[in-house]
Parts: C-alpha cells; structure tokens; sequence
C-alpha cells in the first residue's frame, strides 16, 4: 500500500466535508488522517488528506470525483516525496512528586520536543514530525513515564512545486481578514 496525500482547495461552505467523505466511503477507502484549514485567501479552506492505497489509477479516479464537486477549487495528489509535510502530537505525562525526573535535555536536544506545559503531577510535550518520529518518541516516553494522554494532529502539507495557491487560483481575491 502507497500513502497518498490529497490537497483538496474548496469555498468554504457547510455540508461540503461531508460531500468529501462521502466519494471515500462509496469507493469504500479509508481515511487516515484529515485535516481542514483556512489557505492564506480568504474564503477558500485546504482540506489535507491522507489515504492508503495500491492502485494509483484509482486515486486518479478518486481526484477527479472530487473535482467534480461545484464548490472544490483545485485538487491535487501527492505522493511522499512529492511534499513536505508534518504532524503535531501532544503527549501528556504523569510526574507527580518522587517520580522519575524528566529528561528535558534529551528530549529538546535528542528528540526535537518542547515541553509546553507544566501542571503540579503531569507536564504536556509536543512534538512534529513525520508518522514514524511521532511514533518512536512516544516509545521512547512509555519507557520513561507513565502517558496520561497522547494526540497527534492529521498531516499538513504543502507540494514542493515553485507554484503556489496563487498561480492555481489566480481570480481569487487576495487580501486576509480574521
């Protein structure tokens, strides 16, 4: 199986994650992760998502169902090499007085993470990366420390292309408002 990462540029509108999801249900592909965002234009949200598959014909099929759908401004499959993406987790841990001492050193230097927060009995930890760097430091906390709660963030990405949204849309109006 090949991980695929589509890039899906839309209006904002409500129902449309929904009209998404369901062109993944009906070809009867799992999601693994989604994320949704606002783009640097106003109105249009980025919807980045992640899915297994072994046939590149099918994701084909797949983009061009999602095309179809009026409010869908651009869409665009990746493979792995063919962006630059990160997750963001968050690790809870438990460090109540007379427990291990957290190793702050070696996880800022060794494993690229911050701690975030400090409560009375756990601290909170965040780290990005991709899947696997995720994934082996929580490995390594689950030797260190009890997990309290750990969450990770679905994929963000950007296609390592010169072009941006910009040139894909160019009518769009440019100014950003909150």
């Amino acid at each position: 199986m090949t991980n695929y990462t589509i890039c899906v540029f839309t209006s904002n509108s409500i129902g449309l994650l929904n009209r998404i999801t369901i062109i993944f249900t009906r070809r009867r592909i799992n999601i693994e992760s989604l994320t949704v965002s606002e783009t640097e234009r106003k109105g249009v949200s980025r919807f980045t998502i992640v899915i297994k598959h072994d046939s590149r014909e099918e994701v084909e099929k797949l983009v061009r169902q999602i095309r179809k759908i009026v409010e869908v401004l651009a869409v665009f499959g990746y493979l792995n090499d063919e962006i630059v993406y990160n997750e963001i987790a968050l690790y809870k841990l438990s460090t109540p007085l007379g427990s291990k001492t957290l190793d702050v050193e070696t996880i800022n230097k060794k494993h690229k993470a911050w701690v975030v927060y400090w409560g009375l009995d756990y601290v909170v930890v965040e780290k990005t990366g991709n899947e696997t760097e995720i994934f082996d430091f929580l490995a390594y906390l689950r030797q260190q420390h009890e997990i309290l709660e750990f969450v990770r963030s679905g994929r963000i990405a950007v296609g390592k292309t010169e072009q941006g949204l910009v040139e894909y849309l160019p009518e769009a109006d440019w100014e950003y408002t909150l």
